[in-house]
């Protein structure tokens, strides 16, 4: 399975709802930057799964009009029910892209290279992929990229 962890891009900072927080131009721009590198390395069937957020939302559009919101996405939500939602390590699918938010995303990085959750930091539109796979009866996860928006 492939698992890739892509934060939302540049929102607003002040609005009266966090979830109706809208992408900034910059931000538009960062999404489309990342979802134009996604396209070139990911196969057509890959699900994809984003918050309720609006911010979530209009990021993963950059990409495709084809994905689901799922609750266990929004901010605040446990690393556990992050990695739940994609069905690690089998997968609901080959490839899940996972659009959400800081501090969750960086805990579910974290716990996935060294067991434990910690305050790492997922820029904004950063994406973290990694591959679950089994060699010699064991599962071992593969971290096969992490990417930041400025260095497209």
């Amino acid at each position: 399975m492939n698992l890739i962890l892509w934060r939302h891009a540049e929102a607003e900072d002040h609005v009266a709802s966090d979830l109706a927080r809208q992408l900034t131009p910059r931000g538009r721009k960062q999404a489309q930057g990342i979802a134009k590198w996604l396209k070139l390395r990911i196969d057509d069937d890959a699900v994809f799964l984003a918050s309720p957020a609006t911010r979530t939302i209009q990021t993963v559009e950059a990409f495709s009009d084809q994905y689901r919101v799922v609750d266990s996405l929004a901010p605040g939500t446990s690393a556990q029910a992050v990695l739940d939602a994609a069905g690690w390590p089998e997968g609901i699918a080959e490839t899940v892209i996972m659009i959400g938010h800081q501090p969750t995303l960086g805990r579910v990085a974290a716990l996935l290279l060294t067991g434990h959750e910690a305050e790492w930091s997922v820029k904004k539109s950063g994406i973290w992929w990694f591959q679950s796979r089994m060699r010699h009866g064991d599962g071992q996860v593969v971290l096969r990229a992490v990417l930041n928006p400025d260095l497209i």
